[in-house]
């Protein structure tokens, strides 16, 4: 079982932010949501409210095996711009363990440093803030080395089962998969 932060801010992407905390959950993970800067976060597109039950700044960075940022605006910037989101990623990364992220969060692991010289994708128009260098339009997911990225709402799914895989391996994977009915993946 491996444990796995996830950094909520205002303003994610709820279907991301649900479908990653769901599916590393259903593989048996310890999967920690935690706010940036209060104890409920509001989604982007729906105002729905999370109650999470820890801050970032309260978590200890070295237990997790994988922490990984859901996109949505302004959430993905408040990550991007945040010191301390920024030193966790380098944290994790410069220990090998996996970072991810989806949509326009991968402007936060630029952000960190950890994009230079990857492959990655994310939210089409994002590669702005990501780095054209390295920049993969039309893959679901990218992985390269300790960096996981997607694309956004639609390959949520995909993402999170890529992440399964990498953490839980292919038995894990292929068994959600099928019971996710995600064929598509």
């Amino acid at each position: 079982m491996a444990k796995v932060l996830v950094p909520l801010a205002d303003g994610f992407e709820e279907i991301e932010a649900m479908a990653i905390l769901d599916v590393l959950n259903r593989a048996g993970n310890d999967v920690v949501a935690a706010g940036l800067n209060g104890l409920e976060v509001e989604g982007a597109n729906t105002k729905l409210k999370v109650k999470v039950p820890t801050l970032l700044k309260d978590v200890n960075i070295d237990e997790f095996d994988l922490m990984v940022l859901p996109g949505g605006l302004p959430g993905a910037e408040y990550l991007a711009k945040s010191e301390l989101v920024k030193e966790y990623i380098r944290r994790l990364a410069q220990k090998g363990k996996l970072v991810g992220a989806i949509c326009a969060a991968p402007w936060a692991l630029k952000e960190a440093g950890v994009l230079d010289g990857k492959a990655h994708t994310n939210y089409p128009g994002f590669e702005e803030k990501t780095g054209k260098e390295g920049y993969i339009p039309d893959k679901k997911v990218v992985i390269d080395s300790n960096v996981v990225t997607s694309r956004g709402p639609g390959t949520a799914i995909c993402f999170a089962l890529e992440l399964v895989r990498l953490l839980n391996g292919e038995e894990m994977y292929k068994q959600l998969k099928e019971g996710l009915l995600a064929d598509y993946c």
